[in-house]
C-alpha cells in the first residue's frame, strides 16, 4: 500500500481507524505534539483493542488501519496481533514510527522485524528534532531494511513552512538516497503538545466570511491513548476531557467497529462538519458567536443548539447520508495531492505521489510553490 493510496482514503468516513497505542517513547523530540516521553505511561489495554480490531468483518471493515503514538513499536508484538487480525478482516496496516531502533546503527531488533512483516505500509517520521534523537542516516539505513522485506515505505517530515531550508535539505536528500521512489508526507509544526511551549505556531485560521472548508479530519475514528474512541485526530480534542459529546464516538473497552462507524456515518453534525466544515456552520446559523480557530470552532459546534437543530434538519436521514458520501467522492477525486495542499506544507505536496515507478524528477519546494 503506497502513501498515495493511504492518503486518498483520508476523506472516506470510516475509510479508516487510526489507533494509538501508547503515549510512550524513547525520544525527547522538542516538538513532539503529543507530549510522549520515557517516562508517559498511558495507553489502551491490549485485550480491549484486540476484541476491538476483531470486530472487523470482511462485510464491515476499514479499508486501512493506521497504528501511532507515542511509539508504536514500542508494543511489537501487540503490532503483529493486530494487524493479523485487520488482514484476516480485509484491513491493511500501516504504522507511523520515530525510529527509535536505528539509534543502534545495526539492523532491525528481532521484535521490529516480526512487527514490521506485518505490515502493508511503513512510514518514518525525520525532521530537524527527531534528527538529534537518531541520526538521518541511521534512519535510511532502517528504511532501507524495512523496504528489503518487502514493505511499502514512506517518509513523515515536518518543518516550519514552506520556506524552511530543513525542508529542501531533506526532500533533497531522499530524492538522492532511494531515486525519487520513496514518498514524503509533509506537515508544518503545529502548536500542540510541546510545540504549543517551544514554537511559535498560529492555529489554523478560519478561512475569511466562514466560506465552506470540507474537513477530512472528521472522516476516520481515532483511538485515544485512554481507549477513548473520538471523530477527529486534531491533538487538542484527543486530550480533551470531558471529549464535546459530538466528538465521542464510544470506547474500546466497550464498543465494536460496527458501533463506531454507525455513529460515525450516523452524526448529522458530523456530516456537515465534513461537507463544508466548521467555520461554515457557526458563520451561518450561529453569527453571533465569535469566531475562533478552524478546530476550535468545531469542538464548540455541540454546544450551540442553533447549529445542532440546523444539522438535524439539513444533514439527517438518507439525504443527508447522499450529501456526506458526495462530498467524500469529490474530495478523493481531487486526488492525494490537493487534500495535503490544504491539510499539510502545500509546497511539498506533490511529494506524497513518489513512488516505485513514477519516474518523479527532484523538485525544489519553490518549484512545490508555483505548482
Amino acid at each position: 500500500m503506497e502513501l498515495a493510496e493511504l492518503v486518498g482514503l483520508r476523506p472516506v468516513p470510516a475509510g479508516g481507524v487510526l489507533v494509538t497505542l501508547t503515549r510512550r517513547c524513547p525520544l525527547r523530540c522538542a516538538h513532539c505534539s503529543t507530549g510522549s516521553g520515557p517516562e508517559v505511561r498511558e495507553e489502551p489495554g491490549a485485550v480491549a483493542l484486540e476484541r476491538f480490531v476483531a470486530s472487523f468483518t470482511a462485510a464491515d471493515r476499514p479499508e486501512v488501519m493506521l497504528l501511532t503514538g507515542g511509539e508504536p513499536l514500542l508494543r511489537p508484538a501487540l503490532v503483529a496481533s493486530l494487524a493479523r487480525a485487520a488482514r484476516a478482516a480485509g484491513t491493511r496496516t500501516a504504522l507511523l514510527s520515530g525510529m527509535f531502533f536505528a539509534r543502534s546503527g545495526g539492523g532491525l531488533p528481532g521484535p521490529v522485524a516480526r512487527a514490521v512483516r506485518t505490515l502493508d505500509h511503513f512510514s518514518a517520521s525525520l525532521d530537524l528534532p527527531h534528527e538529534r534523537e537518531v541520526p538521518r542516516a541511521a534512519v535510511f539505513r532502517a528504511v532501507r531494511a524495512v523496504r528489503e522485506l518487502g514493505v511499502a515505505v514512506s517518509f513523515h517530515l515536518t518543518g516550519t513552512g514552506p520556506d524552511d531550508p530543513y525542508l529542501a535539505d531533506v526532500t533533497a536528500d531522499i530524492d538522492r538516497t532511494f531515486g525519487g521512489t520513496v514518498p514524503s508526507l509533509v506537515n508544518d509544526i503545529r502548536p500542540f503538545g510541546r510545540a504549543a511551549a517551544s514554537w511559535a505556531g498560529a492555529a489554523r485560521p478560519v478561512p475569511d466570511g466562514g466560506g465552506a472548508l470540507p474537513c477530512a479530519m472528521a472522516a476516520w475514528p481515532v483511538v485515544a491513548f485512554d481507549g477513548t474512541v473520538l471523530a477527529c485526530c486534531n491533538q487538542d480534542a484527543v486530550d480533551r476531557r470531558p471529549v464535546p459529546p459530538h466528538l465521542l464516538l464510544g470506547h474500546v473497552g466497550r464498543d465494536d467497529w460496527a458501533a463506531v462507524r454507525e455513529r460515525t456515518l450516523g452524526s448529522p453534525l458530523l456530516r456537515l462538519v465534513r461537507t463544508v466544515g466548521p467555520a461554515h456552520l457557526r458563520e451561518r446559523f450561529s453569527p453571533g458567536t465569535p469566531a475562533g480557530s478552524y478546530c476550535g470552532d468545531c469542538h464548540r459546534l455541540g454546544a450551540l443548539p442553533e447549529v445542532t437543530a440546523a444539522a438535524d434538519a439539513l444533514a439527517a436521514g438518507a439525504a443527508g447520508a447522499l450529501l456526506d458520501l458526495t462530498a467524500a467522492r469529490r474530495q478523493r477525486e481531487q486526488g492525494p495531492v490537493a487534500l495535503v495542499r490544504r491539510h499539510g506544507c502545500a509546497a511539498y505536496a506533490e511529494l506524497v505521489t513518489a513512488g516505485p515507478g513514477t519516474g518523479r524528477q527532484p523538485r525544489t519546494a519553490a518549484e512545490g510553490a508555483r505548482s
